[in-house]
């Protein structure tokens, strides 16, 4: 079998104006076989210890309303003691059924983390969805925008 590389020879090949996309293709699978894989390893489970805030103090509102929860997880809104079931009434009759202002949530500092998202669900379920978080500032941080030594 022989093979002419004459140009000379009279037949023209015709040219071809397809672009073949199969190449691309693979090349797009294979990348995305790649994400696919790396994408669970970029989110890693790390056990945290939260810092203070050292966030600048905000003004304070007129009139606050602050929901507290002590030591023995009872709620208080204001002063004085609330069920967990009475949470959200007692919120309508404190912001006269505004919905949109916004809740101090106040913890003491031996009430643990999931106990303190319980109660941010009752206020959830009770349709306040503006919860703003109480604590102490950290005297030992730096002013807002300084570095840290």
């Amino acid at each position: 079998m022989a093979v002419s590389l004459n140009q000379n020879s009279g037949e023209d090949i015709p040219e071809n104006a397809e672009m073949n996309i199969t190449p691309f293709i693979d090349v797009i699978l294979v990348l995305l076989i790649i994400f696919m894989v790396a994408a669970p390893l970029s989110t890693v489970d790390v056990a945290v210890e939260l810092p203070t805030s050292a966030a600048p103090v905000q003004p304070r509102p007129d009139k606050p309303i602050f929901v507290s929860i002590k030591t023995d997880l009872s709620i208080a809104l204001g002063d004085d003691i609330v069920p967990r079931e009475g949470l959200g009434p007692a919120l309508d009759k404190a912001t006269e059924g505004k919905t949109d202002q916004r809740i101090f949530l106040r913890a003491d500092k031996g009430v643990a983390y999931g106990d303190l998202m319980g109660v941010m669900n009752l206020l959830r379920h009770a349709g306040y969805l503006k919860v703003g978080l109480v604590g102490l500032e950290d005297a030992s941080a730096p002013p807002s925008g300084a570095a840290a030594p």
